[in-house]
């Protein structure tokens, strides 16, 4: 199972990219979106399902605004759209597909950088999602978590810790968040295979133009598993490279 999450910052603009050029190359069996900024039906499909993916699309009821959706070459069992937590699903923020006794959960995590108001949404998304999670874990135990989390969780992942100490995305609270997600048996596929890598960042600000070139960025996406899935980590990476989206495509192969 080759997975690859990216967030495209508006799947419309990402197509106007080259975003289904790169889909020809076949980067991965399951492809998971977030910030699709779209309804289904504003996007053409036909061009990706040509090329062998199954779509899945969970939009936010406000047009233009967030969004996830998964591609898949591979037929799932079971898709369930949000996890019935009310200010969640209006915002389009998870959506599930079942593969067999294995559950992807791809989902794209609330920033707080417009406000008070939105971070402390954040906060409150944070310990649903995660209590939303624990339960599923009783009947579903082989769960892989893809998506934007909007957290940086250590210095490593972080071009300059010191000067973000204060910028919502690296805040003490929302690393403390990611500690107890981590110590609760959830595995961070990319630092599991690379633990020491350094500048393995797959968001760039846009506001200077010059900050992709220089690798002044921050790992925020990432694909988690949980312990049983451990053993059939076989690879995870980053795609630095492919630029449809001020995000860039991150990649776990689970056998």
């Amino acid at each position: 199972m080759r997975i690859i999450s990216y967030n495209v910052n508006g799947i419309r603009s990402a197509m106007k990219k080259g975003f289904t050029d790169w889909l020809q190359t076949n980067p991965a069996d399951i492809i998971c979106l977030q910030e699709t900024k779209a309804n289904k039906e504003d996007v053409d499909v036909k061009a990706i399902e040509d090329l062998g993916y199954q779509t899945f699309w969970f939009s936010a009821q406000k047009k233009g605004y967030s969004g996830v959706a998964i591609l898949t070459k591979i037929k799932p069992t079971n898709v369930e759209y949000g996890h019935q937590l009310e200010q969640s699903d209006f915002e389009g923020r998870v959506i599930r597909a079942d593969f067999g006794d294995t559950t992807l959960i791809n989902a794209y995590y609330p920033s707080g950088t417009s406000g008070d108001e939105r971070q402390t949404y954040k906060y409150k998304w944070l310990d649903e999602f995660f209590d939303y999670l624990q339960d599923l874990r009783k009947t579903r135990p082989k769960l892989i978590v893809v998506g934007d989390y909007n957290i940086a969780h250590k210095e490593i992942d972080i071009h300059d810790p010191k000067g973000n100490k204060k910028s919502s995305g690296f805040l003490p609270e929302e690393r403390a968040w990611m500690d107890k997600f981590l110590s609760h048996d959830w595995i961070d596929s990319f630092r599991e295979l690379n633990p020491d890598a350094i500048g393995g960042y797959s968001w760039w600000s846009q506001r200077f133009p010059s900050v992709r070139l220089q690798n002044k960025g921050w790992r925020i996406d990432y694909i988690c598993i949980t312990k049983p899935l451990k053993a059939k980590l076989a690879d995870a990476k980053i795609y630095p490279d492919v630029k449809h989206s001020d995000h860039c495509p991150i990649y776990a192969e689970i056998n």
